[in-house]
């Protein structure tokens, strides 16, 4: 039993690698890229510290390379949901038990891992698996997750430094302990890092974790198990499955000690949850802490004072970096009639300059969709205006060819109708649509911003006029969860911008930020009177 304080101080953010040409880092990803592909991966389940196979195997191919195989994995079934929980609760007192900067350690040493020796194994598998190019997988798989598993040691570490004031005769103190059972962590294809954020941010804290990730994400997923094990991880404490999501569901749901989920994804299977854990709320050992980032339909909104270039810019890199499929893409833009023709030309211009392909091309600005189901579910909406009546037109892309693998030109539509379908609902793609609104009527369209959609994530605003930029924020405060000034809605850093939206795009909880992992944490406050009292009476008793 140790009787220091440890201190975990703030770090920095991990320097971004830039892959230029005849760098040192170009060429370690070139040859990662080509060992990855000329392998056929086998990859397993991660259940109690061991490598689980089943008898259905699925194949993994990259969305940008469809005739290529890079391998397959082990889907799960009921016993392996069945399998990992009893594991993760085999190992939970130990777990929670354990030396604080003992558990830290092994977090700080995988992302010492990770920024050395995995590094371009792990942006080679997010390239390759979720057709990321070099750039953003680099952004995401190796420094965004860095810094998650860097930037949480040091806020659990402030957590736990927090304690009550104490009173004379009386020492107060508070434990932070872990929630009493297990932890569901279901991530998404998009992000490498959430996919490594959601399991390690509870398990810090001393929680057990059952790891659902998108079939579309396994490849890199594992990659990551693979980076925790050898960091020392124990065995059972992050359970890695791959069944389908109604099967977890169904099982995690109704077990009396589910403790919580962590979840990025849809906001309809988030609403699923939510409902299925109501209707078990009287099975549990305790109330399930329910966290979620789910949809969004992020906004530009330029001034009639807002710079020309840097919205078109804006708008270029925010809908169209990584094809759209970010909850951060920007999606709808409103752009003023004095401005419009400047943005527009600016905006199209750039886009035609846009190389699409296959990520061992550099080169490449665009790459595939994550998969079919992606790609019909994006090109029915351009089919739509291609086919409609006049409300909206395409004013560049628009073409999309799935022989080699699922690409999609980035679109632009412009659109007369500020309730046009694809000014309302998430499409998760390469598809930007703009509305233009006559620049003396900025405020009220700032009104139709907040009203269209339901969703509340992120959204930029664009103005050189400092009392625009002041009344904008003011009537825009409950619409974005991340909200930009003069600058494109994606690309939060941990610790710069905690992320996480509000209404239906989730419930804030903020990643990359203190306020997170509070909720994997259960406090207990202790008091200790010194010399306890020996007469019941009060002095207010005693006679005049």
């Amino acid at each position: 039993m140790n009787n220091a304080y440890f201190d975990f101080a703030e770090p920095k953010n991990e320097p971004v690698l830039s892959y230029g040409p005849g760098s040192k880092e170009r060429g370690e990803l070139q040859k990662a890229l080509a060992e990855l592909k000329a392998k056929k991966r086998d990859i397993p389940m991660y259940i109690d510290g061991e490598e689980v196979r089943s008898d259905r195997k699925v194949e993994i191919r990259p969305p940008h390379e469809i005739k290529h195989l890079l391998g397959h994995f082990h889907a799960s079934e009921e016993e392996h949901v069945h399998m990992a929980i009893d594991a993760a609760l085999n190992v939970r007192e130990s777990w929670a038990e354990m030396e604080w900067e003992h558990r830290a350690s092994i977090f700080l040493k995988a992302a010492d891992l990770l920024a050395t020796k995995y590094r371009y194994k792990m942006n080679a598998a997010t390239m390759l698996g979720q057709s990321k190019n070099a750039y953003q997988a680099e952004i995401d798989s190796a420094c965004e997750l860095i810094d998650f598993l860097r930037f949480n040691v040091h806020f659990v570490s402030q957590i736990y430094r927090q304690q009550p004031v104490s009173s004379p005769g009386v020492h107060n103190r508070m434990e932070y302990r872990a929630l009493e059972g297990f932890i569901l962590a279901v991530t998404p294809f998009n992000f490498t890092a959430i996919g490594g954020n959601l399991p390690t941010a509870p398990a810090m804290c001393g929680n057990v974790i059952v790891w659902k990730p998108a079939n579309t994400q396994i490849y890199s997923a594992s990659v990551f198990m693979e980076i925790l094990i050898e960091a020392g991880l124990p065995a059972g404490v992050i359970n890695l499955i791959y069944p389908s999501g109604p099967t977890v569901g169904e099982i995690c749901y109704a077990h009396p000690d589910f403790a919580g989920v962590h979840f990025t994804g849809s906001t309809g299977v988030f609403q699923s949850m939510w409902k299925s854990i109501g209707n078990n709320i009287s099975r549990y050992r305790s109330y399930p802490r329910i966290v979620g980032e789910t949809g969004g339909k992020d906004f530009v909104f330029a001034h009639p004072s807002a710079n020309p270039e840097a919205v078109a810019v804006g708008l270029a890199r925010g809908a169209f970096e990584y094809q759209g499929q970010k909850c951060s893409a920007a999606s709808r833009a409103y752009i003023p009639s004095n401005l419009s023709k400047q943005i527009l030309d600016r905006l199209v211009a750039d886009v035609k300059t846009m190389k699409m392909g296959p990520v061992d091309d550099f080169t490449n600005f665009i790459n595939a969709v994550i998969d079919e189901k992606a790609f019909n579910s994006i090109t029915k909406y351009i089919d739509n205006v291609k086919n409609g009546n006049g409300d909206a037109k395409i004013l560049c892309g628009g073409e999309y060819d799935k022989k080699k693998g699922y690409f999609i030109e980035p679109t632009v539509i412009v659109t007369t109708d500020a309730s046009y379908v694809t000014m309302c609902e998430e499409i998760f793609g390469p598809v930007l649509t703009v509305y233009v609104y006559e620049a003396d009527q900025w405020m009220h369209f700032l009104e139709v911003l907040d009203n269209t959609s339901p969703y509340a994530l992120t959204g930029a605003i664009f103005a050189q006029d400092r009392f625009a930029i002041e009344y904008m924020a003011k009537v825009l405060v409950n619409s974005a969860g991340n909200f930009y000034i003069n600058d494109k809605p994606t690309g939060a850093v941990v610790g710069q911008q905690p992320f996480g939206g509000a209404r239906a795009s989730g419930t804030n909880d903020k990643a990359g930020s203190i306020l997170n992992l509070y909720r994997w944490l259960s406090p207990r406050t202790i008091k200790e009177t010194l010399v306890p009292v020996t007469d019941y009476k009060y002095p207010f008793h005693q006679a005049d």
